[in-house]
C-alpha cells in the first residue's frame, strides 16, 4: 500500500481530545483561538505545556479569518499518519468478526456517520473501494466525531476480489443489504461468526457483480410511504441487530 503522507485536520474540543489520546498519528500543529473554551480545558492546557513548539494561539479576528468553520470551539488540530491499514496483513484470530464493506457511497457525511456507527457497534473494520466511492477526507473525519481513531479502515482495489478472499481463505459469509425480491428480512440473517456485510448507496444500491458475490441478501421492509432509509440509518439497524444476536447467545 502506498504510504499516506497527507496532512489532515479536525476541529472542536472533543475531536481534538480524542486525537490527542490516540497514539496512531503525528500531531503536526494545533491552532487555538485566544479566550476560547479550548484554552480552559485541562487536557488541552496540559498538552500545550508539553508541546509549546507546535502550538499557535491567535486572537479571535485572526483565527476566524483563517478558519471560518462552524463549531470549531476555537481549536483546530493538524495531523498525519496511516489512516488506512493494509488489508492483506489482517490476522483473523477471533470467531465473531464483522467487516462492513462499502460500495458506491459518495457522500462524505454518510461515510463519517458510518464510521461513527461502526465504532459504537464494535465492528472490526470498514472496507472501502479505491474507485467508485468517497475516500477519507477531512469532512469524513470530522463527522465521525473521533471514531476514526478506534476503527480499522481499509481501502482495496477490487471489492469482488476482497469478498472472494474473505470467503475462500478466511471462512466468511457475506450478506448484501439490498431491496430485492430475493432478499430475506434483515432479522432472519445470522450475523454471528465471521461475516462481511455489504452496503450500497441509497440511490444506486450494490453493484451487480458485488451482489452476485454475496451469500445472502437482506432488506429492511419499509412501513411508511418513503421507500428507503438513509444508508447510515440502515447500517445502524443491521449492526445493532448483529450485536443483539451475539449478546443473546
Amino acid at each position: 500500500m502506498k504510504r499516506d503522507n497527507k496532512e489532515y485536520f479536525i476541529y472542536g474540543l472533543n475531536n481534538t481530545i480524542s486525537l490527542l489520546s490516540s497514539e496512531k498519528y503525528i500531531i503536526n500543529s494545533i491552532v487555538i483561538m485566544r479566550d476560547s473554551i479550548a484554552l480552559s480545558n485541562e487536557i488541552i492546557s496540559s498538552y500545550i505545556k508539553s508541546n509549546e513548539s507546535i502550538i499557535t494561539v491567535l486572537n479571535k479576528k485572526e483565527f476566524l479569518s483563517k478558519y471560518d468553520y462552524k463549531h470549531t470551539q476555537g481549536i483546530i488540530a493538524f495531523f498525519s499518519g496511516e489512516l488506512l491499514k493494509d488489508f492483506n496483513k489482517i490476522e483473523f484470530k477471533n470467531k465473531n468478526i464483522c467487516y462492513v464493506i462499502i460500495d458506491q457511497i459518495n457522500d462524505p457525511q454518510n461515510l463519517g456517520q458510518i464510521i461513527r456507527t461502526c465504532e459504537c457497534a464494535g465492528i472490526d473494520g470498514i472496507i472501502l473501494p479505491k474507485h467508485g466511492s468517497v475516500h477519507i477526507t477531512n469532512s469524513v473525519l470530522q463527522v465521525s466525531q473521533g471514531a476514526f481513531n478506534n476503527v480499522n479502515l481499509f481501502m482495496v482495489t477490487n471489492i469482488n476480489d476482497t469478498i472472494k478472499k474473505l470467503k475462500k481463505d478466511h471462512g466468511f459469509w457475506i450478506t448484501g443489504i439490498e431491496n430485492s425480491i430475493n432478499s430475506q428480512k434483515w432479522y432472519e440473517i445470522d450475523y454471528s461468526d465471521r461475516i462481511g456485510i455489504v452496503f450500497g448507496s441509497e440511490g444506486k444500491g450494490i453493484r451487480r457483480l458485488v451482489k452476485e458475490s454475496c451469500d445472502f441478501l437482506a432488506t429492511i421492509p419499509m412501513k411508511g410511504s418513503t421507500n428507503s432509509l438513509n444508508v447510515s440509518a440502515t447500517i445502524s439497524a443491521i449492526l445493532f441487530e448483529r450485536q443483539r444476536q451475539i449478546d443473546s447467545k
